[in-house]
């Protein structure tokens, strides 16, 4: 790290919080993620499973 980087007013986790409640990450599996080309392609996937599950709660 360079010396000019000041971090001696940081606070540890500021964002933390606010990141963890509007971030919604998913990790794919490298051959399911080989399936699908970007998140369009998982999100109309994922719809087309929700809609043939019904509106059932799991």
């Amino acid at each position: 790290m360079y010396s000019e980087y000041d971090f001696s007013k940081g606070v540890r986790g500021k964002y933390a919080k606010k990141y963890h409640q509007s971030s919604n990450i998913v990790i794919l599996e490298p051959d399911v993620a080989a399936r699908f080309p970007n998140s369009e392609a998982v999100n109309q996937a994922l719809r087309s499973l929700a809609r043939m599950l019904g509106h059932r709660r799991a």
